[in-house]
């Protein structure tokens, strides 16, 4: 069976959600609906940040980034799963194909964890060290932050891609989820997969449990930061500016860990479904509107873009 890897014979399909057509159709129209508002609304931030001088600054550069991430995070998962779930009969893919989908899916949600860690940076320097902030965070810093971000993605990914699929596959199997995650497939290998889990594992801690401990870190030195402010206001405007990055570091993380920090042998096809519904679907769609919604400086842009675009 190891040749089938080889020609590219080897076919995976998906688990779908139902049996039933039209619960079929149900979740489609959702999953759309999900997608086009996650498009958009990254879109939209990406958009406004660029066309508002006032926004240029490095704590709205790493938000267009991450906003563009997660254009790409999506789009990586929502057409296949779309056309999948519409489909009548069982969607087939094949093993590069797979291959090239867990890639960009590992790639893109390990610079997303990273940069969530940078972010965390910038507002502990901005609130712990705000006289020092335009020297600690030049743009130079701020550009070599994020591509490092992607290029470390980059070699995770590429590693345990290329590691996953040189194991040999059976035959044409289930995938029981919706996309071509690492547990799922390696679970359809005819080989040991230790070494693999263990790979899967030292990843999972670069990517989930470093940032998040040094992002726990930073907010140690903020709340310590903001609660040494006099004002009121002066405290909830500094707040302000971190809880939309904390709420999103909550959703990222906590569905991440749920997942990848667990060990392999508790692995459950019914939850891993259903956070990974949560973590491709709904957290793309709660980023902008959490950010949107809790900044101050993004909706008085949000604004005049609007208007300026209606009175032209």
């Amino acid at each position: 069976m190891e040749g089938a890897n080889q020609t590219g014979m080897v076919r995976f399909h998906f688990r779908p959600f139902s049996k039933l057509p039209e619960v079929q159709m149900l979740i489609f129209v959702a999953f759309l609906i999900m997608y086009l508002v996650s498009i958009s609304g990254n879109v939209s931030i990406s958009l406004i940040i660029w066309l508002n001088r006032s926004l240029h600054t490095p704590m709205y550069f790493f938000l267009a980034n991450l906003a563009a991430l997660e254009i790409c995070y999506s789009s990586t998962i929502a057409p296949l799963t779309l056309a999948s779930v519409l489909s009548t009969e069982r969607a087939l893919i094949s093993l590069p194909g797979c291959g090239t989908q867990m890639f960009f899916f590992i790639f893109l949600g390990s610079a997303d964890c990273i940069l969530l860690a940078v972010m965390a940076y910038d507002r502990f320097v901005a609130i712990c060290h705000p006289l020092r902030y335009t020297l600690m965070m030049s743009w130079r810093l701020c550009v070599q932050l994020a591509m490092g971000s992607l290029v470390l993605g980059f070699i995770l990914a590429m590693q345990l891609t290329v590691l996953i699929f040189q194991l040999p596959f059976c035959s044409s199997k289930e995938i029981s989820l919706f996309y071509c995650d690492v547990l799922p497939v390696m679970r359809l290998a005819c080989a040991d997969t230790w070494v693999h889990e263990a790979t899967l594992f030292v990843v999972s801690i670069t990517v989930l449990t470093i940032p998040f401990l040094l992002i726990t870190l930073s907010y140690v030195f903020i709340v310590a930061a903001i609660l040494k402010i006099r004002s009121a206001e002066g405290r909830h405007k500094a707040f302000s500016t971190c809880s939309s990055h904390l709420t999103v570091v909550l959703l990222q993380y906590g569905c991440g860990s749920l997942i990848y920090l667990c060990p392999s042998s508790s692995y459950s096809p019914e939850r891993g479904q259903v956070v990974s519904v949560v973590y491709t679907f709904i957290t793309p769609v709660l980023n902008p509107l959490i950010y949107s919604m809790r900044n101050r400086e993004l909706k008085d842009a949000l604004k005049r873009t609007m208007i300026r675009f209606l009175l032209s």
